[in-house]
């Protein structure tokens, strides 16, 4: 099940003043990986609400994303395995849904500030902050 999977926040660091940040989630992408439809418009909303991005800069960062990365679309499966991962691990709803999303598109990693760096979920999913958790 090998590959990475980007949760939202990760991704939006690439258009942030943070260039720290912006280096590491581009050097974690040079690798490729997968999204859902989900991060897509997480990443939509918040480039236009917070970051004030215009429409033509929205397009063009959603564009970007999906020239380099795999999108995978959201699913019944994928959202009843996001269901049972925030009962069992307590998650967000949201962040359950991403996991889900990871699992369904076979990646072994989930790249994100969200989760407890290092957490390995049962089914195998082990998530990483790039941004300097334990690794």
């Amino acid at each position: 099940m090998p590959g990475n999977f980007f949760d939202t926040n990760v991704l939006l660091y690439l258009a942030s003043g943070d260039t720290v940040k912006a280096d590491k989630a581009e050097a974690a992408l040079s690798a490729g990986g997968s999204i859902s439809v989900q991060v897509l418009n997480e990443c939509a909303n918040v480039a236009r609400r917070k970051m004030k991005m215009s429409w033509p800069e929205t397009h063009a960062l959603l564009d970007l994303l999906r020239g380099l990365l795999k999108v995978h679309p959201l699913t019944i499966e994928s959202h009843e395995t996001g269901l049972s991962l925030a009962s069992r691990y307590g998650f967000s709803l949201y962040d359950a849904m991403i996991a889900a999303s990871a699992l369904q598109a076979g990646c072994d990693t989930l790249l994100s500030e969200d989760f407890q760096d290092g957490m390995v979920l049962d089914e195998g999913l082990r998530i990483v902050n790039p941004f300097g958790g334990r690794e």
